[in-house]
């Protein structure tokens, strides 16, 4: 199992429960979780990692994330390395996570 934390840009935090293999996304807007700034409600692409809206930041558990997709390379190229975009990320363990980064 892959236990998420979210932490909001006021920080609050959201635990979350996934399967392993899980996308970061999806599981955020399951459970409630505001994952886009008011731009991103507008114009977010659904998940396909081309608008770049979904960033979140990872504080803990980078290990237990999928490698950084083709997209993410392009769309993150001058953030952090620990900048990631929840639509392309597969969780597979423990990770703490913060929203609306920028």
């Amino acid at each position: 199992m892959a236990d998420i934390t979210f932490i909001t840009k006021d920080g609050e935090t959201q635990d979350v429960v996934a399967a392993n293999g899980a996308n970061l996304r999806q599981q955020g807007l399951q459970n409630g979780v505001d994952i886009y700034t008011l731009r991103g409600k507008l114009m977010n692409c659904g998940g396909y990692g081309q608008c770049g809206t979904c960033v979140v930041e990872v504080i803990e558990g980078m290990n237990n994330l999928s490698e950084r997709t083709e997209f993410e390379k392009r769309k993150l190229k001058k953030k952090p390395d620990s900048y990631r975009l929840s639509c392309q990320t597969i969780v597979n363990g423990p990770v703490k996570v913060r929203t609306k980064p920028q």
